[in-house]
């Protein structure tokens, strides 16, 4: 259950960053930034946070400088090795300290405006957690339409209200208590070229289609391949009015579409018996095989010529013994 943040005069007092300054002596808070290989995205993200009471960036097995650029701009960072997303938000809550905990992505941001009411509600709010709408900019433009134009997402909340947070993908908290929809939007900068929205889906279309094969999904055929793709592309563009974001609206329906044929290619390699790797690997070993039992002058008599030349010994010179008159 949640209600809507109430619209008060109380914005009237936020008017610089020295008031946000001076509310951090009120309920603290830390941000959480979950990061892999960010080290583009992350410091404008800690920069829209200097607001909270503590920054914490939890990587995970970045390749890139992204630890690096995080501590040198002040953050805390701590390192995991954990793949599913949940666990990489309950590993960041064992080290929270503070009243209030604020989980964000890399790729978002935080205007002036949303810290204000964030910062107001949680000295105000008798409530656990706060929601707020997240716009979303895919390849250069905020999109109104096709399932990403009313996107609502819960990521503050009271430290002691939040028990956990549950799901390998789409991970959610497990809290008790009410939530406050706030007024003001949560910014999200994803998709910003087709390679980066590849690389997104490199890393959570396989959890995806574990998940599905755990799941015990009956066999994938051509034709659900075919569904599948169709009418995830059928919805996002056509149902959800995709099409109205214009060309960038119809790609991110194609892209959502691949991802979705992905998923389920990935799920039938899952369910094939034998594996695709014991398939690989017995054909290795015939191949392995054949010429284990071929010799190289089966082949060609050139290599007959020169297994004799091998084997034939090359005669000793005789060196003439010297003679006393020499």
């Amino acid at each position: 259950m949640f209600v809507e943040a109430p619209l008060t005069g109380s914005w009237d007092i936020w008017e610089n960053k020295q008031c946000i300054k001076e509310a951090m002596s009120s309920p603290s808070i830390t941000a959480i930034i979950i990061t892999k290989n960010e080290e583009l995205m992350v410091a404008n993200c800690i920069e829209t946070l200097r607001w909270c009471t503590e920054i914490l960036v939890v990587d995970s097995d970045s390749q890139d400088q992204t630890a690096e650029i995080a501590e040198r701009l002040g953050a805390k960072v701590v390192t995991t090795h954990a793949q599913s997303f949940a666990d990489r938000r309950n590993i960041a809550l064992e080290h929270i300290k503070t009243d209030w905990v604020f989980y964000i992505d890399a790729d978002e941001r935080v205007t002036p405006q949303l810290a204000k009411e964030i910062l107001v509600q949680i000295e105000t709010t008798t409530a656990s957690a706060l929601e707020m709408h997240r716009q979303n900019m895919m390849y250069g433009k905020f999109f109104l339409n096709g399932g990403w134009g009313k996107e609502f997402v819960q990521r503050i909340f009271r430290k002691q209200a939040l028990a956990g947070w549950k799901g390998e993908i789409h991970e959610s908290p497990i809290f008790e208590g009410e939530i406050v929809r706030l007024h003001t939007s949560l910014f999200h900068l994803t998709h910003r070229n087709t390679i980066d929205g590849l690389y997104k889906t490199a890393m959570w279309t396989p959890l995806e289609a574990k998940l599905l094969f755990e799941a015990n999904t009956p066999p994938v055929t051509g034709w659900t391949l075919l569904r599948k793709t169709v009418m995830e592309f059928f919805r996002r563009a056509i149902l959800w009015s995709g099409r109205k974001d214009g060309m960038e609206g119809l790609i991110e329906a194609g892209i959502q579409a691949m991802n979705r044929f992905l998923v389920y290619v990935q799920l039938w390699e899952l369910q094939q018996q034998p594996s695709l790797t014991e398939k690989y690997h017995t054909k290795e070993m015939e191949f392995m095989k054949m010429w284990k039992k071929t010799s190289l002058s089966e082949l060609s008599p050139v290599f007959k010529s020169e297994d004799a030349d091998q084997e034939t010994p090359t005669p000793k010179q005789e060196v003439p013994e010297k003679t006393e008159d020499e």
